[in-house]
């Protein structure tokens, strides 16, 4: 399997480097150059998810991995998981939830991290490389990738957050890791200005080649490649179904977009978004238009520029790598451009007293508890969903992540599992930066040197 990047003017690459690479060099997003088709054998009934991870990821790493090998590191990244199933399906009234919130820092991006952090291990070990991951996350990408890399010889990682904008859960998750190389950064800043800062140092390819950079952001395409299983394994239980996606960088639904294009029976897609809510206005016009990012209860989708929305509008474009460079440069520029779109999706967008609203209407109706993002996710399945198909809702995190909004909606302080029972006394470390870039460089150089 080969990869080319969306923008269409960096090398063809294979799984190897396109893992280590992260971001093209042309700033593009790495796609395969094929969609291979999936065996309807791989979904006809359940089976374990090890077994269907295996088979779902191996025609993206073809020449770079044998069977054995995927497998062996599946079956590892998955025992970290607490439940037998790893990525177990419930009803919830009318609906179902797909719970992918229980690997080790109790969030959907463990599915994908616990993964790409022993493909990055594997492949570094190989070439007798050391690399320095960067993340920009927006809340659980940080833990997870911390999780993912803490303890490993070949690894240095320096994870980018904005300062005040992610729960006291989710920031303690990243700043109470004590290891060597696990270093931690809050960017006076949104989201996104953490994420421009990750995408300008892969811009800067003498800095990139000095530090050897890699990323485990969803601009990864292993990433993508991971989050496709679980999609897979709900249609081997429920058959064709629907899905509802909380969503922010676009990486989540577009593995589910994935999954249908490699012939799995995948019905409705529905986005939801928050108040930040570019993706519901493009599903809606066909325009982007970027605004201010707002605050909200679900702060990991408080983002206006959605980095996995590239790869799809690449594919929407007929695969132009010049067209679709084109097209995000003029939004860059503008801050608004007319974008391909298709009539795959549908969208709503939910604010936050809506959102407190779908947490306790749960809660009163099924007695669970569900976090901001799941509830999102919720209520615009029940505004959007159309025709028979069961429809599945992405529950994305742990209620335990945001215990603040979901005791303000039920009156009941979700606990956290006993192993991060004591995570609020925790010490801390962690630097606060301004949004430069030149300081943000120096300051992973010191990491790394240090």
């Amino acid at each position: 399997m080969k990869y080319v990047s969306t923008r269409g003017r960096a090398p063809v690459l294979d799984f190897g480097d396109v893992l280590l690479a992260g971001l093209a060099e042309d700033g593009g997003l790495y796609v395969p150059e094929r969609w291979p088709a999936l065996d309807p054998s791989v979904w006809a009934e359940p089976r374990p998810y090890v077994e269907v991870a295996t088979d779902v990821m191996l025609p993206f790493v073809e020449g770079s991995l044998s069977r054995g090998e995927l497998a062996a590191m599946a079956a590892e990244a998955y025992a970290t998981f607490e439940h037998p199933d790893v990525c177990p399906v419930s009803e919830l009234g009318d609906l179902h939830l797909l719970e992918l919130y229980w690997g080790p820092t109790l969030a959907f991006k463990d599915v994908a991290l616990q993964m790409v952090g022993r493909l990055f291990d594997h492949e570094l070990r190989r070439r007798g490389e050391r690399a320095t991951i960067v993340v920009a996350t927006s809340g659980d990408t940080g833990s997870a990738a911390i999780e993912a890399c803490v303890g490993r010889d070949t690894l240095d990682i320096v994870v980018l957050h904005p300062a005040g904008r992610v729960s006291d859960v989710q920031r303690r998750q990243m700043t109470t890791v004590d290891a060597p190389n696990v270093h931690n950064v809050a960017i006076e800043g949104t989201f996104d200005d953490c994420q421009d800062l990750v995408k300008a140092m892969f811009a800067d390819t003498a800095f990139r080649d000095r530090v050897r950079l890699a990323a485990m952001n969803s601009i990864n395409w292993a990433r993508v490649m991971a989050q496709v299983v679980y999609y897979v394994t709900t249609v081997a239980r429920l058959g064709r179904c629907g899905f509802t996606v909380p969503s922010g960088n676009f990486g989540n639904i577009f593995a589910a977009w994935v999954a249908a294009r490699m012939g799995v029976p995948v019905g409705q897609l529905v986005i939801g978004s928050n108040r930040n809510d570019i993706l519901t206005r493009w599903v809606a016009t066909g325009s982007l238009v970027a605004e201010e990012v707002v605050p909200t209860l679900s702060p990991a989708m408080d983002i206006q520029i959605s980095s996995n929305h590239e790869r799809l509008l690449f594919e929407l474009g007929g695969r132009d790598g010049a067209a679709t460079a084109e097209l995000l440069a003029r939004f860059r520029r503008l801050g608004s451009v007319e974008a391909p779109r298709t009539d795959r999706f549908d969208a709503a967008a939910v604010d936050d007293d809506e959102t407190l609203a779908t947490i306790r209407a749960v809660y009163e109706e099924t007695g669970r508890l569900v976090d901001p993002h799941t509830a999102v996710g919720v209520a615009a399945a029940r505004r959007c969903r159309r025709g028979g198909d069961p429809m599945v809702c992405v529950a994305t995190a742990h209620p335990a992540k945001f215990p603040d909004a979901v005791e303000r909606a039920t009156g009941v302080h979700p606990a956290l599992p006993e192993r991060l029972a004591d995570l609020m006394e925790r010490e801390e470390r962690y630097t606060v930066l301004g949004n430069d870039l030149r300081a943000v460089q120096a300051h992973v150089e010191r990491c790394i040197a240090g």
